[in-house]
């Protein structure tokens, strides 16, 4: 059997061109990157820098729309309406538009970021509504969501191609849902384990949650983090497991 998966990873999460951390290694390792829109993180600057090393790595560009909270890096949530939801992620996808098409490349991806996609995950007036968001500005364009959310049904309601998200350094709970963050075992930092449930979810479809239960999942897509102390040590190590698997790496688009 064939196995096929993007590997994706936030990147333009800093602010001025020349202080991007680990980016243009990561992305030496990639397939599909979301680049922030400085509304959680980034600025223009950044943005661009990030477009134009993305485009040069053939790495697949997506929007990475936040909530407007620098200070908290847009993981607080914030009681936004469905119309400010679409009013926010059509904003930002113009703003990363700008620099893809003045750089002659082209939008693959939006992937909200932090808390405004776990409550897509869970909210389907509001998944509705970055749904729609995506599909007013380029039907064409893939709808990242967490594995089985609301936000992937809202985007096959309304005729988008979805990618299935999957985490490689998150812990999963018996619903599908991701561990909180405030939990204290929210993240995996065994690089060892953290690719085994990689191979577990695209191979078997399946993942075991904290409390050991097996709960099944789809992959289309596997995050990982590029701001951990061992992050690019992660991100190095990935491909050629992965490759050991039998699994395949390429962009979203080039499959989906």
């Amino acid at each position: 059997m064939e196995y096929k998966v993007d590997l994706n990873c936030d990147m333009g999460e800093s602010f001025g061109a020349y202080q991007m951390g680990n980016d243009a290694d990561i992305l030496e390792t990639i397939s599909s990157a979301n680049i922030a829109c400085g509304f959680h993180a980034g600025d223009p600057a950044t943005m661009r820098k990030t477009v134009q090393m993305a485009l040069q790595k053939n790495v697949g560009i997506g929007v990475h729309p936040g909530l407007p909270d620098l200070t908290g890096f847009g993981r607080r949530e914030m009681a936004i309406t469905p119309d400010e939801a679409y009013d926010l992620v059509v904003y930002q996808i113009g703003a990363l538009y700008g620099f893809v098409r003045a750089e002659g490349g082209r939008l693959q991806h939006v992937k909200p970021h932090g808390a405004l996609y776990n409550m897509a995950a869970k909210d389907e007036a509001l998944s509705d509504a970055i749904a729609r968001a995506v599909y007013k500005v380029d039907p064409e364009l893939i709808l990242f969501g967490l594995a089985g959310s609301e936000l992937v049904l809202a985007g096959e309601r309304i005729g988008l191609k979805t990618a299935n998200e999957v985490f490689s350094d998150r812990t999963y709970q018996a619903d599908g849902s991701l561990t909180s963050r405030r939990e204290s075992n929210a993240l995996i930092t065994d690089h060892a384990i953290a690719i085994q449930q990689i191979v577990k979810m695209v191979k078997e479809g399946k993942v075991q949650a904290t409390d050991g239960t097996e709960v099944a999942i789809k992959a289309d897509t596997i995050c990982i983090h590029g701001d951990g102390k061992t992050a690019l040590e992660f991100a190095r190590q990935i491909p050629g497991a992965l490759r050991e698997e039998g699994i395949e790496i390429n962009k979203i688009s080039s499959f989906l």
